[in-house]
């Protein structure tokens, strides 16, 4: 399972793509989720007190360099109330630090790993809730 994501700024268009791929893509149950759009996606299945793991890929666009004050990884668990959407309640909230603020110029890959994470909430979406 890879996690696509295009980075830009001011409308400017993207100068990288960023690209997240979990260890056990192949082998992790995975889950359909329907997307506010209706569509449904697949998304990996992970239980309390597992280790999350992968990668993350970070290509410039060629000829372009990107400056930045640091890379990390933030694994995050939250709840969203319909009644208060725009509001989300943090359960969990783990961060890694992958790079020093510097600058990239080409692909550059940083492995990440959240071991034996404690998620205290099973996913779901309801009718009032989605966590």
């Amino acid at each position: 399972m890879s996690i696509l994501l295009q980075s830009g700024l001011f409308g400017l268009g993207p100068p990288c793509s960023i690209a997240i791929n979990f260890e056990d893509a192949e082998t992790r149950k995975q889950a359909s989720v329907k997307r506010e759009s209706g569509q449904t996606e697949l998304v990996p299945l992970f239980h309390g007190q597992d280790t999350v793991a992968g990668e993350v890929r970070i290509e410039p666009l060629p000829g372009k360099k990107i400056e930045h004050t640091g890379v990390k990884i933030e694994l995050i668990g939250q709840i969203e109330l319909f009644f208060d959407r725009g509001n989300f309640y943090d359960f969990t909230s783990l961060v890694r630090e992958l790079d020093i603020p510097g600058e990239i110029s080409q692909r550059k890959i940083y492995p990440f790993e959240f071991q034996n994470v404690e998620m205290q909430y099973e996913s779901y979406n309801g009718v009032n809730v989605r966590l």
